[in-house]
């Protein structure tokens, strides 16, 4: 993973917040395994008094909003407590998928192992809301809406849909080839093909909150590099 600078990754900023756009495979929070530095690393660097109000899964993409000063933290901690933080995810799932206001709620534990599972005894309360934003011929581009915020909560919440995300090896998807989608393709002889995506393609596209004074804050980070040209190979070559 290539070093980051902080301020590049920088999409909102006022006097009480700034949100970054996170790369995938930069975790939020510090890692006591690998080299490269997590968001509240490069944060503090940038400035001390810079907190976390979130986080994302190291592979996820998208918005991270970060506050300036204690204040600030403390309304970001009771507007995501009380559920007044509105978040909207975009996924490519595997296969066609026709979701409109689909509401799941599946009770979620996290295992011994890291990972999440739904448990209908013992989860904690989670619901997400999908609709489908463009189909393809072998893949869905989603809107996911998590009304709680439980770890992996949407990508087991499309599972649970058969709707697995693109790439989401651990949760049922799979990684997806130009070859299984463009005509004529012709192979490299010398190297083996790549996948179209080599994370889950999820990406946090959008946050919205009231800000301090009432305000209401909407901040939008589009795909990165590696979404991008994913969705518009799809869209190249794998329309329906």
């Amino acid at each position: 993973m290539k070093r980051i600078k902080f301020e590049d990754q920088i999409v909102f900023e006022n006097d009480n917040y700034v949100a970054i756009s996170k790369p995938a495979g930069v975790a939020s929070l510090h890692e006591r395994l690998g080299e490269a530095e997590s968001v509240i690393e490069l944060a503090k660097k940038y400035n001390p008094a810079y907190q976390l109000c979130h986080r994302l899964d190291k592979e996820t993409s998208g918005i991270l909003l970060i506050s300036k000063h204690a204040k600030a933290y403390s309304h970001a901690a009771v507007s995501f407590e009380k559920r007044r933080v509105h978040k909207i995810y975009h996924a490519v799932a595997d296969g066609i998928h026709k979701f409109e206001n689909l509401v799941v709620d599946l009770p979620l534990i996290t295992t011994r192992s890291g990972r999440s599972a739904i448990n209908k005894q013992k989860g904690k309360a989670s619901k997400t809301i999908f609709n489908t934003i463009e189909n393809f011929r072998h893949y869905s581009l989603i809107s996911c809406e998590p009304i709680s915020g439980r770890q992996h909560q949407i990508r087991i919440h499309l599972g649970s849909q058969n709707a697995s995300i693109a790439a989401d090896e651990i949760y049922g998807g799979k990684l997806p080839y130009l070859s299984k989608i463009k005509k004529n393709f012709t192979p490299n002889k010398t190297n083996e093909e790549s996948p179209m995506i080599s994370r889950f393609a999820l990406h946090a596209y959008s946050l919205e909150l009231e800000d301090m004074d009432g305000t209401l804050l909407s901040i939008v980070a589009e795909y990165p590099k590696d979404m991008a040209v994913f969705v518009k190979q799809l869209r190249r070559f794998d329309k329906v």
